[in-house]
């Protein structure tokens, strides 16, 4: 099959959430710029973000330096603060550019209308587990939903951004696909339509990797079905370094219901004195107590592993939210989203305990940048959650997240648009188009579907929120007889979506296994029984680093 298009952008942008986005808005500024995403550009995980973007707006009340410090305690010595002190400087101007684009942050006086008019125009702030303050910006409890609405307007309406929707990103294209003996280096990338299998030929002068997380690569998560791990498998395909993959964070309170699919509980209902509780006798008692001295608020890694024990301990099913003390009138309108989705399954916040599990949600590794986005593959950016510039360390404190992605990806935008042209001796009648070769039509989809499955749950069982040595080498042994029957099934046969999204997410999967193997201590969100953790969890650690060496395993070779 050869690719049905060839197209020559100046800026490429594989992704449509909040990262995405930002970049493709900035890059407009500067030439024109193709979005790509493989399914509908709303379906991205900024769009499920509930709890907000951590931010100190002013330093009357708090401090960027309270900011900074909290992040790097949750980092269990994994961050790197200068990092960590740019982000968080630059996101009070990020904010008044998302609301100059339109965005609206919840005031005060629309959660508590009672206060007087002029208090009640400041921000209403969440608190989160891990912050010492309240600084957390927040639109209701769907954040994520109206930054990426506001945002996909604005792209939607800019005449120099083009959007191709259910386009998945095969691979990404470097110099290694001619024949070049200079540094290695992103000219675009071949893009599969997802009806017509067709595959485009993308040249780009720079290409910025927005693809999310890799959530499906576990049983259990709140990401939606496309967080499947592509950007970090086509950037280590490419040979760019990727790091601290063994850190997955895992959100401790999913929605447990069986009528509910992977619904979260925002980390914000606890920030607003909700209690983790477990079931004795005929009773609810606390227990975070016993973990953390901020119990209920104690960083996620915490949380999750307490409420992990705590079900093994107990053999129960789920733990329970207690926000029983707080007011009907107050819990609709701080958590109108949460409440009403709550109440589709019979459960009012106001009167009911809330079930929960724990569920992954959030990879804190992935390829590998600076501040701004840049990898070890010239002209290719990867930003928001799967870049790894150091911000999050071993452990991603609550609401960073969204901080991240819309500044980081200003600053991949600046950096792009202040090099040089990129490669210009490289011109695009050099750069072949897809070619499937001897592939055909597969009769064993079966092989796809299965793996899929069988992937996802030895990620949960060995290497999920609590691992051991033994439990890695079962992973190790199995993944890599999964990845060979993959790699088998798609040099022998022409490519489909699915047949992508499994070999990433395999990849990604042995990537984390890979990972965790190499780090012999307990460290943030990596915890091994078979290591005790460090007698000083911030002191400083080292980063694990990934690298496949340049080597050709092109299909159209």
């Amino acid at each position: 099959m050869s690719s049905s298009k060839r197209i020559t952008i100046d800026y490429l942008v594989i992704g449509s959430g909040l990262a995405g986005m930002t970049a493709a808005l900035e890059a407009a500024k500067h030439g024109k710029v193709l979005m790509v995403t493989k399914a509908r550009a709303e379906d991205c995980n900024t769009h499920y973000a509930q709890g907000g973007i951590a931010c100190v707006m002013s330093e009357d009340h708090d401090s960027f330096e309270a900011h900074v410090q909290d992040t790097l305690v949750a980092g269990a010595g994994l961050c790197k603060p200068e990092v960590v002190r740019a982000i968080v400087k630059a996101g009070p101007e990020r904010i008044r550019n998302l609301q100059a684009l339109g965005c609206h942050f919840t005031l005060q006086k629309e959660v508590t209308p009672d206060l007087p008019s002029a208090q009640g125009n400041e921000y209403h702030l969440g608190r989160e587990g891990g912050h010492s303050a309240r600084r957390i910006l927040h639109a209701g409890d769907i954040t994520g939903r109206e930054v990426a609405d506001v945002l996909l307007a604005r792209c939607k309406e800019n005449p120099n951004i083009t959007i191709w929707e259910h386009h998945l990103a095969v691979d990404l294209i470097s110099t290694r696909h001619i024949d070049w003996q200079g540094d290695n280096a992103c000219l675009g990338a071949y893009v599969i339509d997802t009806a017509t299998h067709e595959i485009d030929t993308i040249i780009a002068k720079f290409t910025f990797l927005a693809t999310g997380g890799a959530g499906k690569v576990y049983l259990c998560t709140c990401n939606p079905d496309v967080a499947c791990g592509d950007g970090v498998a086509m950037a280590y395909r490419a040979s760019a370094e990727i790091s601290n993959m063994e850190f997955y964070q895992f959100h401790p309170t999913i929605l447990y219901h069986p009528h509910a699919k992977s619904f979260l509980i925002s980390e914000a209902v606890r920030g607003e004195g909700a209690v983790l509780k477990i079931r004795k006798g005929n009773e609810y008692v606390s227990f975070m107590e016993n973990y953390h001295k901020l119990a209920s608020l104690a960083p996620r890694d915490i949380v999750a592993r307490a409420i992990d024990n705590e079900l093994k301990r107990t053999g129960q099913e789920c733990a329970w939210l207690d926000i029983r003390h707080k007011s009907e009138e107050f819990l609709r309108k701080r958590f109108p989203n949460i409440f009403s989705e709550c109440l589709k399954f019979g459960i009012n916040m106001a009167k009911d305990l809330i079930p929960v599990v724990p569920a992954a949600h959030y990879c804190c590794g992935g390829v590998r940048t600076d501040v701004n986005g840049v990898t070890s593959v010239k002209n290719l950016y990867a930003i928001g959650e799967c870049g790894c510039t150091g911000l999050h360390g071993a452990n991603r404190l609550a609401s960073n997240s969204l901080l991240e992605a819309v500044v980081v990806a200003n600053f991949a935008v600046q950096h792009a648009i202040r090099q040089p042209n990129p490669h210009s001796e490289i011109t695009p009648d050099m750069i072949p188009d897809w070619s499937a070769g001897n592939a055909v039509d597969s009769d064993e989809q079966i092989v796809i579907s299965h793996n899929w499955d069988e992937i996802r749950r030895l990620m949960w069982d060995y290497v999920g929120i609590v691992r051991s040595n033994k439990r890695l080498e079962r992973a190790k042994a199995r993944i890599k007889m999964i990845r060979k029957e993959i790699e088998k099934y798609y040099w022998n046969f022409l490519l489909t979506p699915d047949l992508m999204e499994l070999r990433n997410l395999a990849s990604v999967a042995e990537m984390i296994i890979d990972s965790a193997t190499a780090r012999q201590e307990s460290r943030g969100l990596h915890y091994n029984l078979d290591y005790l953790p460090a007698a000083d969890p911030a002191s400083h650690g080292k980063d694990s680093i990934l690298r496949q060496p340049l080597k050709s395993e092109l299909r159209f070779e």
